[in-house]
């Protein structure tokens, strides 16, 4: 080979190897850039409409809920219930207990009366013709005496013979006037007194007919409004058995057996901060979110707010107050117990720059965001307008930037 030929030859080496060299620097370089643009996580600065809240984290429950009880029904099986946990319309049947022996008491109550009834029928028969009777014999007699009177009457006329026996007679015919009297009034006692007591069993037994149907008629109780169904539980068999009736459970009178909150009625209980009760009030505005069903948002308003603080039942205890938001437009699928929040809205700021609240920190006593551009990361000075969980209302930087979402300088000097 000849020595032009090898000074070419080593030119080209040298030409690819400092394209390699080049290649790689530059590959080097890139890779580092994009290592650096997403090595810390950013989020944009919004600008709009800022609303200033006080998150409160709660439960649902039903401003409206009525209870049911076992009816004063002695000896109550439960044989049919309602699905528990579904939605029940008013009037609909939600338990239904076993009513055969109250059947067959009523079968039994049913033949007295009538076996009572016949009796009372028959008395009141016989009694009239007794009545009767007795008011010929009493008029039979009167008549005698009146025939006596008159046969006295002629003693001028007649013997004094004659006229001593129609005295006689007319003295035996009051006396049997008398005698005839005294029966007709004892048998008038006797009739009205038996008649009476006939009557009083049949009312005893009318009565006992009627509270048997009564019984029977309660043995299905309805939905008194539409709610939630939910059944009560059961101690009888001791609390560590404690189960919702079922049926087969035997139920005792005034039992409680059952709990229908209307679902129209729904409101969040939340607990209030004691420092954040004086920035709130009735009438604020407020958003509802359920944590089973994060889509929603669902306007409401502060109710009512609890005048006293309350002390939990959680350890450690604290203490706290209570705000009520009912649901202006509640969503079918919210029920009583559902785990939430509410955020009750202060203020509004409008046309607010604000960031997250993760992106703010403090440099020197100042709070600075790192705004992003083209890779690099720029502390800014801003001025904090309003705070909130999420978000912080701040000016200082436009809108449409980028911050990052962790201390720039901090995490460097870890690197280093």
């Amino acid at each position: 080979m000849t020595p032009p030929r090898k000074r070419l030859r080593s030119w080209l080496i040298f030409l690819t190897f400092l394209l390699i060299i080049g290649g790689a620097s530059a590959g080097i370089y890139r890779l580092r850039q994009v290592q650096a643009k997403v090595s810390f996580p950013v989020a944009p600065i919004h600008k709009g409409d800022f609303l200033v809240i006080i998150r409160s984290r709660g439960e649902l429950k039903a401003a409206r809920s009525r209870s049911v009880y076992a009816p004063i029904v002695p000896q109550l099986r439960i044989a049919w219930l309602a699905p528990s946990g579904t939605v029940i319309h008013e009037g609909d049947p939600m338990i239904r207990f076993d009513s055969s022996a109250a059947q067959q008491q009523l079968q039994q109550k049913e033949a007295t009366l009538r076996q009572i009834q016949a009796t009372l029928d028959q008395t009141v028969a016989q009694s009239r013709i007794t009545l009767d009777q007795d008011n010929s014999d009493l008029a039979d007699a009167q008549f005698t005496v009146e025939r006596a009177k008159l046969e006295v009457s002629k003693q001028e006329i007649v013997g004094q013979i004659q006229a001593e026996e129609s005295r006689i007679a007319l003295g035996m015919a009051e006396q049997r006037l008398k005698t005839q009297q005294a029966t007709v009034a004892l048998h008038r006692a006797s009739e009205t007194a038996r008649i009476a007591s006939l009557t009083r069993q049949r009312d005893n037994a009318q009565s006992d007919v009627d509270i048997t149907k009564t019984r029977i008629s309660q043995m299905e109780i309805v939905s008194p409004l539409t709610g939630f169904l939910v059944f009560s539980t059961n101690y009888t068999q001791g609390n560590m058995d404690a189960k919702p009736f079922k049926v087969g459970d035997n139920v005792f009178s005034g039992m409680s057996l059952a709990e229908i909150p209307d679902l129209n009625t729904l409101q969040l209980e939340g607990k209030i901060e004691e420092t954040d009760r004086g920035r709130i009030a009735v009438g604020q505005k407020a958003i509802v979110r359920i944590d089973s069903l994060p889509e929603l948002s669902i306007p409401a308003e502060v109710g009512s707010i609890s005048p006293l603080a309350e002390q939990s039942n959680e350890w450690p205890r604290t203490r706290s107050f209570k705000a009520w938001s009912p649901l202006s437009k509640p969503d079918p699928r919210l029920q009583p117990g559902m785990n939430g929040g509410m955020d009750i809205i202060i203020n509004r700021i409008p046309n607010a720059t604000s960031i997250p609240a993760k992106s703010l920190f403090t440099h020197a006593g100042k709070p600075v965001v790192y705004v992003e551009e083209q890779g690099r990361y720029t502390a800014t000075e801003v001025q904090v307008l309003a705070r909130n969980p999420d978000e912080i209302a701040v000016s200082g930087v436009p809108a449409g930037s980028m911050v990052a979402m962790v201390d720039v300088a901090l995490q460097k000097d870890k690197k280093k």
